[in-house]
């Protein structure tokens, strides 16, 4: 259920109404005391956003030196409420000049009662978008004297923008060259233990667009995922094609993405907004390529001596390579001094994290790379504790490789013009949480 707000107040912070909006009648006009007494006048406001007294519920954010309360009576979603209070504030600040507080405020009060009538209605949040706004809510605020921010000139054809299905793009755009440019960026997330198991292993994932293309074009992008490659045999009564598929979990689109075509036709279809975007987040659990594997040898020599050896083999192609690997080997605090011999790179020990760092410029494909290192120790007159030994980490980017083997089969661009356009596509795998017990 989303909001259903009853009524919303702009309070300084001495309590004083600023202004305020009643969206139903199932709450009193006084209902703003009830919060200036039990709240702010006890000085709980720090301790829960979200407070009930009596039959309704408060929720409420301080923004700068206004506080903003959503007074509800029904069972609300909080998590839409705040989302609701971030998006409003946004709108305001974009016709303010960037600037929100109680000076604001005061200097736009008639604006503020008029996007407020826009953006709910009855208690239910609408269209928050401030380039829809703007094309029809053309009054300029009172911006702020510290705001070098120019003013945004309205958008003709609002009737449009407003009553159609792309809100998230206007009409009219031309560029004399048309491209698209797509990046998937992965992050691994890897917990391995000393003996080289597996304990913990997924990939997260984005597909980031930016496109400059004239009109209103439809674009359609094809994936190697498994459900997708199922429907499109089944629509096209012929059996799929061999080759590696992967099964997408937690997806989640941009509101560009056609939903009901993704559901009957398992395509991500799509009129894509004007610039840069992020079109789909996902998660893979199963079959995740791993770029490195990592083996560690660790062996204490007394009380005073230790030696680390730490061997990194690189399994993607031969053909590929990773940029900026760091290997962070965890010592102990009373670490002394400390001599390395690496077959590339560098290595140093950093006391402020006690870690031995081991950094590689460019670690090509299908090798291997070791590291071996002496540790003195400080000797103590007490009684040694047994040293728990955190895990070793890593950092790396590898450029044209996916963990996941997810791969664009197809991006088509159609627009009635009938226009040429440039497709890019770029892969990158990053290391998450990169972790290897020792």
């Amino acid at each position: 259920m989303p909001v259903a707000a009853s009524a919303i107040y702009f309070l300084n912070l001495r309590g004083d109404v600023l202004i305020n909006r009643l969206y139903r009648d199932d709450v009193g006009g006084n209902m703003v005391d009830a919060f200036r007494m039990h709240i702010m006048q006890t000085k709980e406001l720090g301790t829960c956003p979200v407070r009930q007294i009596g039959g309704c519920s408060f929720i409420y954010m301080r923004i700068s030196n206004v506080y903003i309360v959503i007074v509800v009576s029904s069972n609300a979603n909080v998590a839409c409420a705040f989302k609701f209070v971030v998006e409003a504030v946004a709108l305001f600040k974009s016709y303010f000049g960037g600037a929100f507080d109680e000076d604001a405020i005061r200097n736009n009060f008639v604006l503020i009662y008029e996007l407020l009538d826009e953006i709910m209605d009855f208690g239910y949040p609408q269209n928050l978008s401030p380039e829809i706004l703007k094309l029809y809510i053309t009054q300029e605020g009172v911006r702020s004297p510290f705001s070098s921010k120019p003013a945004d000139k309205p958008v003709p054809n609002a009737t449009l923008q407003v009553t159609g299905a792309v809100g998230w793009r206007r009409e009219g755009l031309v560029y004399k060259k048309n491209e698209v440019f797509l990046d998937i960026v992965e992050s691994v997330n890897l917990l391995m233990s000393s003996k080289g198991s597996v304990l913990r292993c997924d990939v997260t994932g984005k597909i980031l667009m930016k496109c400059f293309l004239s009109g209103m074009p439809d674009l359609k992008l094809g994936l190697n995922d498994k459900i997708g490659l199922e429907k499109e045999s089944q629509l096209k009564s012929r059996p799929a094609k061999s080759g590696k598929t992967i099964e997408l979990d937690d997806v989640t689109f941009h509101q560009c993405v056609n939903l009901t075509r993704f559901n009957s036709e398992k395509t991500v279809s799509f009129v894509p907004p004007d610039g840069e975007f992020e079109l789909m987040k996902y998660r893979i659990t199963e079959g995740v390529n791993l770029p490195f594997r990592v083996l560690p040898t660790i062996k204490e020599l007394g009380r005073t001596r230790m030696e680390v050896n730490v061997k990194v083999k690189s399994v993607f192609g031969a053909k590929m390579f990773a940029l900026g690997v760091v290997v962070k080997v965890p010592v102990p605090k009373q670490t002394a001094k400390t001599s390395f011999q690496v077959t590339s790179g560098r290595a140093k020990y950093n006391a402020s994290i006690d870690c031995l760092v081991w950094k590689i410029r460019k670690f090509p494909g299908q090798t291997e790379s070791t590291m071996s290192a002496e540790v003195e120790l400080i000797s103590t007159m007490t009684e040694k504790k047994s040293w728990t030994r955190p895990p070793i980490q890593m950092e790396f980017q590898v450029p044209m490789f996916t963990a996941s083997g997810l791969r664009v089969r197809f991006l088509k661009v159609w627009e009635k013009s009938g226009y040429n356009t440039v497709e890019w596509v770029r892969y990158i795998t990053k290391a998450g949480s990169y972790e290897i017990r020792c």
